[in-house]
């Protein structure tokens, strides 16, 4: 059965965010190295890409690099800087063949320099492309896009350019680095684990979560399918009663 026909198109998530999980597990189970995982988990990042762009998702947002990862044994890191390098430079003629936007959200000022150029390049590339957004959070973490966001509000208030009860939840929101972006209404997570890891904590409000025990690597436009459709299948009530949403 072909699990594209049962997805109402219709009904798409607008925004589908994936925390990306399982390379070294993967990699482990094939007697390899941990990069070794990750330069196979590029196969299911291309498919999961071009898979949502066909459907009619408007944004993808991929859980690339978090903040907690700088703390990761320097060869692994070293390796998957320079896996990221290549691959931003293989896959830009790529979006732009498929219409595709690219953007970046975290500490990117973090990342090396050759990172920063690369991205900087793929962005200003892709920028006019209109069929779908993808952001990939790099050196991210929601505590620190909340802390950031924080300290910008502190120093508007500071200089005089914004009262402190003017701060609600739309002036946080403008303030994070995914302003702009609609909050997710799909989070996927691969290998099975049970948390979201610090991964856009006040953007996933409301967010539906699915969790598949398959690993990262492993992941293709099939499954892409069966979290949509797992997603369609559920009552969004946001607080309210089930009588309240049917009205």
């Amino acid at each position: 059965m072909n699990l594209r026909e049962n997805v109402n198109l219709g009904n798409l998530p607008r925004h589908i965010a994936v925390i990306m999980d399982g390379n070294g597990r993967w990699a482990k189970q094939r007697g390899g190295l941990r990069i070794f995982g990750h330069q196979n988990a590029i196969k299911a990042v291309r498919d999961t890409v071009e898979g949502a762009a066909e459907l009619g998702v408007e944004y993808l947002t991929l859980y690339a690099f978090s903040t907690e990862n700088w703390s990761r044994p320097m060869e692994e890191v070293s390796a998957l800087m320079t896996l990221l390098v290549s691959t931003i430079r293989k896959e830009t003629a790529t979006l732009n063949k498929n219409n595709i936007r690219l953007q970046t959200v975290g500490n990117t000022d973090s990342l090396p320099k050759a990172c920063q150029r690369e991205l900087l390049e793929a962005i200003e590339l892709t920028k006019q492309n209109t069929r779908m957004t993808l952001v990939l959070a790099l050196s991210y973490s929601g505590r620190w896009d909340i802390t950031q966001a924080m300290r910008k509000l502190a120093r508007e208030v500071e200089q005089g350019k914004l009262q402190p009860d003017a701060i609600n939840e739309a002036a946080i929101a403008a303030h994070l680095s995914t302003a702009g972006i609609p909050d997710p209404e799909l989070l996927i997570r691969t290998s099975g684990e049970q948390r979201i890891s610090n991964f856009l904590l006040w953007q996933l409000a409301y967010t539906e979560l699915y969790i598949t025990e398959l690993l990262w690597p492993d992941f293709r436009r099939e499954q892409l399918y069966e979290a949509i459709i797992s997603f369609q299948r559920r009552e969004r009530r946001f607080g309210k009663t089930s009588e309240q949403i049917i009205k």
